[in-house]
């Protein structure tokens, strides 16, 4: 009688599990980071990526007056160029910013006066610390 007590047992469980309809589970996961910033003279290399002014980024940020990238839109091995940390945010400007959109004037830089290096996702280096920056991380 116990046999037969949990065969019954064993066959409604079956019953019921073959009763209940497969679940079907569906896991999207996605990263949009958007359309990289289009700014006359670059944007910054950490969010919110607002347009940086005119005196921001040195020449070697430029190739042919494009600007090379930064943040999470530069493509190509890490990169060490010069800028002007008093037209930074976080260091206390509070200056004017381009509207998005504009295109480089083709100005010469003769005006520019680099203060520090930064790498390609706005993270600072004075002149001593980029002594052990160079070689395949400078351009």
């Amino acid at each position: 009688m116990r046999k037969f007590k949990y065969v019954l047992i064993a066959a409604f469980a079956l019953l019921f599990l073959s009763a209940v309809p497969p679940a079907s589970a569906q896991v999207t996961f996605g990263i949009n980071i958007g359309s990289e910033p289009v700014c006359s003279y670059g944007y910054y290399g950490y969010a919110p990526y607002r347009c940086a002014p005119y005196g921001y980024y040195g020449p070697e940020w430029f190739n042919g007056g494009r600007f090379v990238g930064a943040g999470r839109w530069h493509q190509g091995p890490a990169f060490y160029g010069h800028v002007d940390r008093h037209y930074d945010p976080r260091y206390g400007y509070r200056g004017a910013y381009p509207a998005r959109g504009g295109h480089f004037d083709n100005r010469d830089f003769h005006e520019f006066h680099g203060t520090h290096y930064s790498d390609n996702r706005g993270r600072y280096h004075s002149e001593q610390q980029h002594g052990r920056y160079n070689g395949e991380h400078h351009r």
